[in-house]
């Protein structure tokens, strides 16, 4: 029989849980196969609860050994037992203890959800639903308990015992060969921030002292031989426990704070209170096996966990429909931090480039839903960019609209308010509203509706009346499934250039728009706003520092564009004029190529990204950005429909050779003037420099001569550092240079030992262009360095393939929708939310040209079909297929 999706959880039938659980005590018995785990809770009933009521709790895959109620054992007629539900029919009218003995098997728990092994190392994941699968409990984040954990396990085997909180007692067990651990969490927290860790791990130590004079210890544990690689990571959590202090006043609040890095994680870390688990990737790295751009991840991915200390876990969510007032608020904290680490202008381009990447197809596609959903069948499918990337953006905007000091203001009424709280967007809201004295209802219009907006711009300059109008609408495309939309606040951020460069200064208020300092309020589905005293012609500066998750509608001229290239002072706007003249050509190459016609790409397009080259006035990093074309998958976004891969494929490399046969010289002359640093930092600066100088061999490369080719082995050859050394790398082998098998075979000697280093082996290979590419990924899955049980190596391998090589991936055989299809499938028997983040690179399926779509409705028809198909991936194709 075909697997169903899951029934429908809705935001409006949220009821308080009926029964409370106050304190938590568990007795965890390891064993690989059966460990057992007793469970004491403290139950009473809600206030408002009828006596008698049932208490249900939730179960997955669990089997029941022993149940006692206030110490005597329950006869069988008191309670109903299943793998998914336990439920004592009449609990006692008084607060009782229930004491419940489950038995699992960790071996084997290939879902990698609730208690399970990585390379030998017993490990946790609860969120969103998975403490579950440990014990029967009221599994949902607003039930707050105190917890106090006892590990036992065979010391020779399991050193290590770690969970939440303080450690308050060790030792070993008599006679046994076995050892104990109890560890207290004294902040009350819900399940889903449970977490232990056991094994023979490494210890990195450090600590740090608070602003009030705290000690807190600090611990990073990994695998035996990897301790020389979490120096970054441990310099990370430092500089953002201080930050956070500084920033937001935000102090850390146990005695110690240990992270554990682990090989097998569906996710890229959680933030478990006190006992922060990784994945490897997030904490590992050196020189000679992380790029600049893994250095710049961990350290965002440190501060965002350790941030959730106070946006998620002292004060969490009242249900999953408020996942983004913990993910949406972190991460624009993380943003902040790295923005302050790092180059703001670079960081913010790199942010925007993200959503536009990730979240605006999610906008536009059958996977669109609003910030805060009010419907779900799977909860695992709601951690994606809308909750967190464009929850986040929501959260600037309220610090535009508001101001960094109010906005400051009312964050802190949140954290005084609600500590020790599950509580809602509304709530939080209140707090803003509180501090600033005004109605946020239509803001709050942001968490409720899906789609990006878009914002249609006109300008006119009356030169008799020195007037400047600027006529603006707001307008959210229709979203199948979704209730009509109202217009909402949007913050756009200006600036008006005049002929000199420079920003004109605004002596009157304009007209027609609330405008605060720089930014214009747009309220209504129509605004016209007007400038007086304007003596010439400006320049429209909008939407400066991506101020709002909008689509602009404005069509500027050419030569507009290319002033602000050159001019205008808000580096985001400068950046995003360059790439607004790319993608226009872009799109025009792609039409031509579509037709079978050759095109030339525009000299003006050419002229500007040499500008941008020999502008010494741009921080390296900067420029780097502003020299990077638009992705594939940007340019097909922006033709929207009946898109081919392939014109879209040689329109980008036509441009990169335009550019690289008018400026290679220069290319060529900033590549013999890159000098390498003695020793490598992954400091901000040096990084910079770095990206700067791989553009430049990215360019210099596109002309296909035997020099260039030479010249890119021998950046390959003699790289000291993985940035520099996979940069060649990737050009070898997606410009099929004549040394590729050679490259790839010297890679993999050199790190085959290191399987974060072959991840970049495996994506490399699977993002290259040319019709080989399918097959050498066939060949690659059956490789002994590629673990399909692995989530690293599924989305280095197949995730790669499938978003980051459009072209094979709509091969117009239908080949690689067949391969991601039948993957899928296989993938779902073992590990259900990795296949189902697979499942999502088919979302844009709709918009590509007829032959192609077609092809994919059929691969994603042959993964509906399957009976037995998981519940999170059922969700996924049933909403990818409406």
């Amino acid at each position: 029989m075909r697997s169903e999706t899951a029934p429908a959880i809705r935001l409006e039938d949220y009821r308080p849980p009926a029964y409370r659980i106050d304190k938590v005590h568990l007795n965890v018995l390891l064993d690989p196969a059966a460990t057992e785990i007793t469970a004491t809770l403290s139950l009473s009933r809600a206030e408002g609860t009828r006596e008698g009521t049932p208490l249900v709790l939730d179960g997955d895959e669990l089997s029941l050994t022993g149940l006692k109620l206030n110490g005597q054992d329950l006869p069988e007629t008191a309670y109903a037992a299943a793998a998914d539900r336990l439920e004592i029919l009449t609990p006692p009218a008084a607060p009782f203890e229930l004491t419940i003995v489950t038995q699992v098997n960790p071996d084997s728990n290939t879902k990698l959800m609730g208690l399970f092994r990585s390379s030998g190392t017993y490990c946790t994941q609860c969120e969103a639903e998975g403490f579950r699968r440990i014990t029967y409990f009221l599994d949902r984040p607003d039930v707050l308990a105190v917890y106090t954990t006892r590990l036992e396990a065979p010391k020779a085997e399991c050193p290590v015992l770690l969970a939440n909180g303080n450690l308050v007692e060790e030792g070993p067990v008599e006679g046994s060969g076995r050892h104990y651990a109890v560890w207290h969490d004294p902040h009350p927290k819900p399940a889903y921030l449970f977490a232990l860790v056991a094994g023979d791990l490494a210890r990195v130590p450090d600590s740090f002292t608070t602003a009030s004079g705290k000690e807190v210890a600090l611990n990073i544990y990994v695998e035996h031989g990897k301790e020389t690689r979490c120096g970054w990571a441990m310099d990370s959590l430092k500089r953002s426990m201080r930050w956070d202090e500084e920033t937001f006043g935000r102090e850390y609040d146990l005695d110690v704070f240990n992270i554990v890095a682990v090989s097998d994680f569906n996710m890229g870390a959680m933030e478990n209170k006190g006992l922060n688990v990784f994945n490897d990737k997030y904490v590992l790295a050196d020189p000679e096996t992380a790029t600049d751009q893994d250095y710049a991840n961990i350290e965002a991915v440190i501060a965002h966990e350790y941030f959730h200390n106070w946006t998620g876990n002292r004060i969490t969510c009242r249900d999953w429909f408020q996942l983004c007032l913990k993910e949406g608020l972190t991460v624009f904290r993380d943003q902040e931090f790295s923005a302050d680490m790092r180059s703001r202008p670079v960081k913010r381009i790199a942010d925007v480039s993200l959503l536009k990447s990730h979240q605006f197809p999610e906008d536009a596609g059958p996977l669109a839903h609003p910030v805060r959903p009010r419907l779900y069948h799977e909860i695992n499918n709601f951690y994606t960019a809308t909750v967190y990337e464009k929850g986040a953006e929501v959260v600037r905007m309220l610090k535009t609209l508001l101001g960094a000091e109010t906005f400051r203001a009312g964050l802190d009424l949140y954290f005084q308010r609600h500590d020790g709280e599950a509580t809602t967007i509304e709530a939080f809201l209140a707090c803003f509203e509180d501090a600033a004295g005004i109605d946020l209802g239509q803001f709050a219009l942001w968490y409720d509706q899906a789609g990006t907006p878009v914002v249609t711009v006109s300008t006119r300059y009356d030169p008799e009346r020195q007037t400047f109008s600027v006529s603006l609408s707001q307008e959210i495309p229709p979203v199948p499934g979704q209730a009509p939309t109202k217009p909402a606040v949007i913050p756009l951020r200006f600036g008006l250039i005049g002929p000199n460069g420079e920003d004109m200064d605004i002596e009157a208020a304009p007209e027609g728009a609330r405008i605060s300092g720089d930014v214009i309020v747009l309220e209504k589905t129509h605004q016209d706003v007007t400038f007086r005293n304007i003596a010439s012609a400006p320049v429209l500066s909008l939407l400066r520092g991506f101020s709002a998750p909008v689509r602009l509608d404005h069509k500027p001229r050419p030569e507009e564009l290319q002033f602000q290239a050159a001019q205008d002072s808000d580096p985001f706007n400068r950046w995003q004029a360059v790439q607004t003249l790319a993608m226009q050509d872009l799109v025009r190459l792609a039409g031509e190529f579509r037709k079978g016609a050759d095109a030339t790409p525009s000299e003006d397009v050419i002229r500007v990204f040499g500008s941008v080259l020999t502008d010494t006035s741009l921080d390296p990093a900067l420029k780097a950005q502003a020299l990077t074309l638009p992705s594939e998958a940007d340019i097909a976004q922006e033709i929207g429909k009946n898109v081919d891969p392939d014109a879209v494929h040689a329109a980008r490399q036509r441009l990169r050779q335009a550019v690289s046969s008018q400026h290679g010289d220069a290319f060529l002359a900033l590549l013999a003037t890159a000098s390498r640093e003695d020793g490598y930092s992954p400091d901000a600066a040096s990084a910079g420099k770095r990206a700067l100088s791989n553009r430049a061999l990215y360019y210099y490369a596109a002309e296909g001569s035997a020099d260039a080719a030479a010249l890119v082995w021998d950046r390959y050859a003699s790289a000291d550092n993985m940035t520099d050394r996979l940069a060649a790398l990737t050009l070898l082998v997606h410009d099929h240079m004549p040394r590729e098998t050679e490259a790839l075979d010297l890679y993999k000697a050199r790190h085959e030992s290191n399987s974060l280093a072959m991840d970049k082996w495996f994506m490399t290979q699977a993002t290259a262009p040319g019709d080989e590419t399918l097959a050498k990924v066939r060949a690659l899955m059956t490789h002994p360095l590629y673990d399909a049980g692995n989530p690293n190596k599924v989305r280095a391998l197949l995730q790669s393939f499938a978003t980051g090589n459009p072209t094979q991936f709509a091969r117009k055989d239908g080949a690689g929708f067949a391969l991601i299809a039948e993957s899928v499938l296989e993938i779902d028997k073992r590990n259900p939310q990795v296949a189902s983040r697979l499942l999502t690179s088919f979302r844009s399926w709709r918009a590509l040209d007829p032959q192609r779509s077609a092809l994919a409705e059929s691969a994603l028809l042959r993964v509906s079909s399957c009976e037995d198909l998981s519940r999170d991936s059922r969700d996924i194709v049933d909403r990818t297929l409406q």
